[in-house]
């Protein structure tokens, strides 16, 4: 018989020598002996590589790779914790279950797929995808009961789906929590989720919430005991990484696959629990102890990124939370700036006074752009930087999220004043025709076309929508009418106003549409009202229109301000930044009702997990961290009223100080 000898590159080890690369709490963590065991890695302690370390110490003792399960937040995140453990092991990690709860849990559900009533080539749905077959479902139902009434959007009711296939509550729990208005639609939104369950098995395929639900499944259900007994018995070790974000679901899942081998690892920061919004159940993390009586519970607090200052006003905040694992991070880097509260007069000198003490860093302490951040609670509370960004050639582009103006529920209310300034702008009619029930595309786009051939006699639009009316069933009717009306109050010269505008649309109509048509209708409506604001403040409707429109296309005009093309400041909501870090960190809109917000002042653990924000926030900066708030409010029909600073800084504000006070003085644009 030939041989032949296929050349494959394989891991050279590089050896573990912890004593060398670990600190003592990091060590600690690597070498506890298999069983429940719960790790608190705060903010910048080098968690990853700890965790990392630990599953290379287990494959180098002996443990086989396929007997390892290790879950994570991202794929990514998974292959490159296998890349470190390969280079520190020498032993290929391909055969580890590793990668997101979606990614485990699809292989295991392919697997057993007959078992659990699937075909073994059934498909998976991405998110567009399922709201597509969401909207089939929601069209069926509509049609077969008659219904005139809008029922929540496909994309509202595939989000509503996985609430409540993560949280394990009932439908009914969860719109009484997340959309109260339609409590009394609960049987219609039952019998669309229904028949998108329906439509699923039909066509053989499964949506994300499914892999997670079925694994479950597979789990507990004492028809498949012998298919989980043989699941369990093929782990001998399950590892979880930032645990703190677990959903009641994925949490479930961890103990179920730890039941057999009793070695469990999970690795999170109770202190940055943020995710509630999104159905990350805190209790996993902080119960952890209670479910498993016999787990051991370390601590990583060594911070290897912040300056002792800075972790003294985070550490010092976090101290007034009551629901914790306390404990206290030690900075490793010697001493720096003191982090500065700075009231600024309103939002415009907030804006103004982020974009020139960021270029001073950038200019004169050779600071890039990219390493630099701007920190908020809301998106909308970046609309007025943006604008001066735009104004000083200060490219930025905004993490994981559309620029404010992009957003969607943005545009669809600027849509309506672009069409009133400009009727013959036949985009923003079929738009703003769309938002209504029972106008699908070619009625919106047969009808703006009709209005748009009259661009002289804005206020015809109304004449033309209630002629359309008659040759159309209900909704449609109904929604052309009520249109009509809406369109002539807008239309109406004591509207002209672009900020009374905006009311007009939002209360008139856009309201309504944004609970049916968004998981987060509240929060669209607090970003609509600070447009409306915006608006006002801008001047006439032209000139706001001529600033979104600025503000949209900046990023393509002015990356080549910088020398580095890719050198952009970050922009980021505080949800998006959590893992990352800058030298320079700026929080915007300290403001009590707006950080925390308002919706948090109602209950204690709401608070809380504002105050983690704060926390996580301020543990994003390495060197040097601004909290900016503005003390002045224009009023909506009165006088400016003046705002509160968040009691998330005066609750700090008492000796030793943990930061400084800067007091703003305007000089004239040519004194140095």
């Amino acid at each position: 018989m030939a041989t032949y000898r296929l050349k494959t590159e394989r891991p050279r080890a590089r050896g573990l020598d912890l004593a060398r690369d670990l600190n003592p709490e990091q060590r600690a963590m690597v070498e506890a002996p298999p069983g429940p065991l719960l790790v608190l890695a705060g903010a910048g302690t080098g968690k990853t590589r700890a965790l990392t370390y630990r599953v290379a110490r287990l494959v180098a003792s002996g443990c086989p790779p396929e007997r390892i399960m290790l879950v994570t937040f991202t794929n990514r995140a998974a292959s490159e914790m296998l890349r470190r453990v390969e280079a520190l092991a020498g032993v290929t990690m391909r055969a580890c279950l590793a990668g997101t709860f979606h990614h485990v849990g699809h292989r295991i559900v392919r697997r057993y797929a007959e078992r659990l009533g699937r075909l073994p080539t059934f498909g998976i749905l991405d998110r567009d995808d399922a709201v597509t077959l969401m909207g089939a479902a929601l069209s069926e139902v509509a049609k077969a009961e008659k219904a005139t009434r809008r029922l929540p959007q496909p994309r509202a009711l595939v989000a509503l789906a996985g609430l409540v296939a993560g949280t394990r509550r009932s439908l009914d729990q969860v719109v009484a929590e997340r959309m109260p208005n339609l409590l009394g639609e609960l049987p219609r939104i039952e019998a669309v989720l229904a028949r998108y369950d329906e439509r699923k098995r039909a066509l053989s395929v499964c949506d994300f919430d499914d892999l997670l639900v079925l694994w479950r499944e597979l789990l507990t259900d004492p028809a498949h005991a012998d298919a989980a007994a043989e699941l369990r018995a093929a782990v001998d070790h399950v590892l979880v990484d930032e645990y703190q974000d677990v959903n009641t679901l994925q949490g479930a899942l961890c103990d179920h696959m730890a039941e057999g081998c009793g070695s469990l690892t999970c690795v999170g920061d109770d202190a940055q629990s943020i995710y509630g919004f999104r159905g990350a159940d805190f209790s996993m993390i902080r119960d952890f102890p209670r479910r498993h009586p016999d787990a051991r519970i370390l601590e990583l607090t060594t911070n290897y990124r912040s300056t002792p200052q800075i972790l003294a006003l985070a550490n010092r905040s976090l101290r007034r939370n009551e629901d914790q694992h306390r404990k206290d991070l030690r900075a490793v880097r010697g001493p720096g700036m003191t982090p500065a509260v700075i009231p600024l007069r309103d939002v415009y000198q907030q804006a103004e006074f982020v974009a020139q003490r960021l270029l001073e860093i950038h200019q004169d302490l050779q600071v890039p752009l990219r390493d630099m951040a701007v920190l908020y609670r809301n998106h909308n509370h970046s609309l007025e930087l943006q604008v001066e960004l735009g104004r000083r050639n200060v490219p930025f582009y905004v993490r994981s999220g559309a620029r404010f103006f992009e957003q969607a529920h943005v545009k669809d209310v600027v849509s309506f004043l672009r069409a009133r300034e400009n009727p013959a702008d036949v985009l923003a009619w079929t738009r703003l025709l769309r938002l209504w029930p029972g106008i699908g595309a070619r009625t919106a786009e047969r009808l703006a076309e009709t209005i748009a051939r009259r661009p002289d006699t804005p206020a015809h639009a109304a004449a033309a929508a209630r002629a359309h009316a008659r040759k159309l069933r209900e909704p449609g009717r109904g929604s052309l009418l009520a249109f009509a009306d809406l369109w002539e109050r807008l239309c109406d010269p004591s509207r002209r106003d672009p900020g009374t505008a905006i009311r007009t649309v939002v209360e008139g109509h856009y309201a309504a549409y944004a609970r049916t048509a968004f998981a987060n209708p509240d929060q669209r409506a607090e970003d609509l009202e600070h447009l409306a604001a915006f608006a006002s403040d801008t001047g006439s409707a032209a000139e706001f229109l001529a600033q979104v429109a600025l503000v949209s296309g900046v990023g393509a005009e002015v990356a080549t301000a910088a020398h580095d093309p890719d050198d952009k400041l970050v922009l980021s909501s505080i949800h998006q930044a959590k893992g990352l870090e800058w030298r320079a960190v700026f929080v915007l809109w300290l403001v009590d009702g707006r950080f925390p917000g308002r919706p948090a002042l109602r209950t204690r653990e709401a608070l809380e997990e504002e105050r983690r924000l704060f926390y996580v926030a301020a543990t994003r900066a390495k060197d040097e961290l601004y909290l900016c708030f503005p003390t002045l409010e224009e009023g909506r029909d009165g006088p400016h009223r003046i705002l509160r600073p968040s009691r998330f800084l005066t609750e700090i504000d008492h000796p030793p100080a943990v930061f400084e006070r800067w007091q703003i003085e305007e000089v004239p644009l040519d004194e140095p």
